[in-house]
């Protein structure tokens, strides 16, 4: 049957917080899609802004925020605390006994209102905003409220496992952290059998090529470019830059793969985003001797000393030289020791690098079964939760 969108959620509910009092505030740079747990807010004094709760969802209305996927549900708050930011939010709550608040979370997050939402879109080139009343007055079949808990609950499955394998994540690397610091950092001196070397002694780091000069041709299916935007988000995406799959073997990057960002946003990460290709200011880390969580943990710890030469020398973009590679000082344990703690790591960071690859495969599902759950395509009468 369809509704206005108005009439199943309200916008921009009304919330009492007295001005001056302390309150979390969400930063609109915080949202994520399809998070239903913003992890990071700051307590702040409420002086104005749009106020929601746990349950409600919340989407920014500005260019380019709203393009870039900003939408989350709010569940970080207390029980009957509230929570505020930015003026340019959009809060949505279901109504009760109309609507399901994942359903209505997972239909914000949809086609069938960011589209319209996007197209309605007015103002400044710089600033544009989306119209409140045209969201409000968008006319959607919306199912049964037994229909919708199940299409949430189908929906909140895929972002559940996801979470679970992120907070997972974060403990096997505090873990794997731990026993890096303990094996390598605390050592009073360098115990016998072992050498010392550089970060240029253990690997190779290739640069990145230039892929603007490597377009694909017409008759070449293109690669995605992984630049930091890609590092930093863990995927590429519809706006990621494609390049020709005939580049060198060496410069196309696959899962797994250790990426360190040198110029700009100095980072280090296992890159599980797929098969792309290596831009410039990206190197390629690997190795011919020494396992990948080897040259990962050693990059990663110099990374602090890296940002401060980078943070010195910056005009207009900081980056590290190679000289500074050949400069990083490295342990080398005897090959017995070696064998014990590759032992201990090598499995933590795998299972980082799997549990990364089948989120990707989840979200990946996610995205396509969402606008068909929406739209009634798929039938969830004989599902049960």
């Amino acid at each position: 049957m369809k509704y206005r969108l108005s009439d199943i959620a309200e916008f921009n509910p009304r919330e009492s917080i007295k001005k001056g009092s302390v309150a979390k505030k969400i930063a609109m740079d915080k949202l994520q899609p399809f998070c239903r747990d913003i992890p990071e807010y700051e307590y702040a004094t409420f002086s104005g802004g749009t106020k929601f709760r746990n349950g409600d969802t919340i989407m920014a209305r500005i260019t380019p925020c709203l393009e870039n996927g900003k939408t989350a549900k709010v569940n970080i708050l207390d029980d009957g605390e509230v929570g505020f930011g930015s003026t340019e939010y959009i809060v949505f709550r279901a109504k009760e006994n109309l609507a399901d608040e994942d359903y209505l979370y997972y239909l914000v997050c949809s086609p069938l209102v960011r589209d319209p939402a996007i197209k309605s879109m007015v103002g400044s080139s710089g600033r544009q905003r989306v119209q409140t009343d045209v969201v409000q007055n968008l006319e959607i079949d919306i199912p049964d409220l037994d229909t919708q808990k199940k299409i949430g609950g189908i929906l909140r499955t895929f972002d559940n496992k996801i979470a679970l394998n992120n907070a997972i994540n974060e403990n096997l690397l505090e873990q794997a952290q731990t026993i890096f610091t303990e094996e390598f950092l605390s050592l009073d001196g360098i115990p016998e059998g072992w050498s010392e070397s550089s970060l240029l002694g253990i690997a190779n780091y290739l640069n990145g090529l230039a892929m603007q000069k490597f377009r694909p041709s017409d008759d070449e299916q293109g690669l995605p470019v992984l630049k930091i935007k890609e590092l930093r988000q863990g995927s590429c995406d519809a706006n990621s830059e494609l390049c020709s799959p005939s580049i060198k073997p060496e410069y196309i990057v696959h899962d797994g793969d250790v990426i360190f960002s040198w110029s700009g946003s100095l980072l280090v990460d296992f890159w599980c985003g797929g098969t792309c290709g290596l831009n410039q200011h990206l190197f390629k880390v690997t190795s011919n001797k020494y396992a990948k969580w080897f040259y990962f943990a050693w990059t990663n710890h110099h990374l602090q000393k890296f940002a401060a030469i980078a943070a010195d020398m910056a005009t207009t973009m900081g980056h590290i030289k190679r000289e500074e590679l050949a400069k990083a000082e490295v342990l080398i344990p005897s090959q017995s020791d070696y064998n014990r703690i590759d032992g201990i790591l090598a499995p933590l960071y795998d299972l980082v690098i799997a549990n990364r690859i089948e989120n990707r495969k989840l979200a990946s599902l996610r995205d396509e079964l969402l606008p068909q759950l929406m739209s009634g395509q798929l039938d969830v009468s004989e599902v049960s939760l």
